[in-house]
């Protein structure tokens, strides 16, 4: 059995990277390892079930014997007069909140509007320098343009409900592109087995991949089969695409990341940095960043 994890040093460790400065994160979180932890990413719309299907998955790849750790990351919507955030996901996800090798953070999306927050890889390297098993990161799921979260993980696991009718015509030309498997929430209800067959017929194979779609139900049904295919889309990259597991694209995310924040701070401390013209304001903007 895993021994219990540090949950309160981990916690106040996240809270303090996710409270800094660009400065002291870099100081704080280092570099993360080469090839990194395992990486799960979770997204759909809104009320597919992705907090319940994700209870499901945690309990069972943790396994009976307890044996393995994981860490989710579930990112709620801010408020965009307050900036505050409900932190739902947290006590959606009660059932399994008490596993031994299991860490659960909820985060606000901080105004992002990418279905993630602007400081989450930071928190994901944070997080892997205490050797999780595997990393499972839900996005706020707000629409169906939010594909930055297949930049930051291994797998990404696309959750459609029964009654997602026309919107699926939507996600040809966005998240379905990037998904690595489909589930179909809810399998219980009518028209799920519809939804799982029009899926299947505007799914296309990418890399050698076929994205397989799998229904499943709110009482578990359907996910150790959804296990199964992140285990096997896992092995696949490993074999067909290890440059996957290169951390060059995440370091190019994060670099990203970490530029607009900066330039945010700069924009917030120095309010005139912003008057007069555009080129000026550019102007200034680049020297107080040191790349003018």
């Amino acid at each position: 059995m895993t021994a219990s994890l540090p949950r309160r040093r981990i916690s106040r460790e996240l809270t303090r990277i996710a409270n800094a400065p660009v400065e002291t994160v870099l100081a704080e979180i280092g570099d993360a390892a080469a090839a990194g932890r395992p990486r799960v990413g979770v997204t759909g719309p809104p009320g597919a079930g992705k907090s319940t299907l994700i209870n499901n998955l945690a309990s069972h790849r943790i396994g009976e014997t307890l044996s393995k750790t994981m860490a989710i990351l579930a990112i709620d919507p801010s408020s965009p007069v307050s900036g505050g955030s409900i932190l739902g996901d947290r006590i959606r996800m009660d059932r399994i909140a008490d596993l031994p090798g299991l860490f659960i953070r909820s985060l606000s999306s901080r105004g992002a509007r990418n279905g993630l927050c602007d400081n989450i890889v930071d928190l994901l390297v944070a997080l892997e320098r205490h050797a999780f098993d595997e990393i499972v990161l839900e996005t706020v799921g707000t629409g169906q343009s939010e594909v930055e979260v297949a930049e930051l993980v291994d797998t990404t696991v696309l959750i459609v409900p029964p009654d997602a009718g026309d919107s699926v015509q939507t996600m040809k030309s966005g998240i379905l592109e990037v998904a690595d498997i489909v589930a179909i929430t809810k399998a219980d209800m009518p028209g799920a087995a519809r939804m799982a067959t029009d899926i299947g017929t505007i799914l296309r194979v990418r890399d050698d991949w076929m994205p397989p779609v799998v229904e499943t139900k709110g009482d578990g049904s359907g996910v150790a089969r959804l296990s199964a295919e992140i285990d096997r889309h896992r092995a696949w990259l490993a074999q067909a695409k290890p440059q996957a597991f290169s951390n060059e694209r995440r370091r190019r995310y994060h670099l990203r990341a970490l530029i607009a924040r900066q330039a945010e701070e700069a924009l917030s401390g120095d309010r005139q940095l912003a008057e007069g013209s555009l080129a000026d304001a550019y102007e200034r903007l680049t020297r107080k960043l040191g790349v003018g």
